[in-house]
């Protein structure tokens, strides 16, 4: 029987990780199926477990269900413990494995396809969920100059900071805290875009050069994207090819073979400007 994965989240009907995982199993010349799933809020659990009963082979989670994942899963592999998020599940004998493959997709973006050297800058990141959480040690590991994480809910962003102290010292606040400062490089976690929200940033905030990222994608600029312009970035980016490392990087945990993202992003983008 062919071996069935998926992705799950809400929303999902945006979603290119289909595509892009049959484009992988085309190229490395693997027998797969890849869906979507739709799980109603508070219910990951039930569609998660029925997909596994069915016979599935892994998911991978997208928002708002990273979290829900890590408490899912039985065994945990060292860079989701430290994450506190999984965004790769694996099912293997009767066990559920959980991994997290985003901050390495995020970070090979930047630096290797962007080709913006993290080392040295003053990098922001926005938001405190499970987004923010798979990416805060890959960042950490690149030595930036700085590093400084905001949310809207002070708690949450208290929490994430206690859960990495051990690493590094990074700065947190709301974003009430951004007025008067500025940063090379911009982050979104946060899933505004995804309803077509905008944040709270002030002038000043992208210095001279800067980069704004958005690690959600879509057909078209993001909100974040569109302001980030407006306020002084130089250039930005949506967070496609992110998606696209990340992937690449599931795709081995499940299959053994790391395929080559080049083809399948630039695929990926002719089919988006086509439209």
């Amino acid at each position: 029987m062919t071996d069935r994965y998926a992705v799950i989240g809400n929303p999902i009907a945006h979603t290119k990780s289909p595509a892009l995982h049959l484009a992988f199993a085309r190229q490395c010349e693997e027998e797969i199926s890849y869906e979507a799933i739709q799980a109603p809020l508070g219910g990951f659990v039930e569609a998660a477990e029925a997909f596994r009963q069915a016979g599935g082979k892994g998911l991978n989670i997208s928002f708002p269900f990273k979290i829900d994942a890590l408490r899912y899963a039985e065994h945990l592999t060292p860079r989701a413990r430290l994450a506190g998020a999984v965004n790769t599940l694996s099912f293997d004998g009767g066990s559920i494995y959980g991994d997290n493959t985003d901050g390495l997709g995020l970070v090979s973006d930047i630096q290797e396809r962007l080709r913006f050297n993290i080392k040295g800058k003053r990098v922001l990141l926005l938001g405190a969920g499970g987004a923010a959480r798979g990416v805060v040690l890959p960042l950490l590991e690149q030595a930036p100059a700085s590093l400084m994480i905001v949310n809207r809910d002070q708690g949450k962003v208290e929490s994430l900071q206690m859960q990495f102290a051990e690493f590094s010292d990074f700065d947190i606040g709301t974003y009430g805290a951004l007025a008067g400062q500025s940063f090379d490089l911009v982050i979104n976690a946060t899933s505004a875009g995804l309803n077509g929200e905008h944040l709270p940033l002030p002038e000043g905030l992208f210095a001279p050069r800067s980069l704004a990222y958005d690690m959600v994608y879509g057909d078209s600029a993001t909100p974040f994207e569109l302001d980030a312009l407006r306020l002084g970035a130089s250039r930005t980016a949506d967070g496609l090819g992110m998606l696209v490392a990340q992937a690449a990087e599931s795709f081995y945990v499940w299959r053994g073979h790391r395929p080559d993202t080049t083809p399948v992003l630039a695929g990926l983008q002719q089919d988006i400007a086509a439209r």
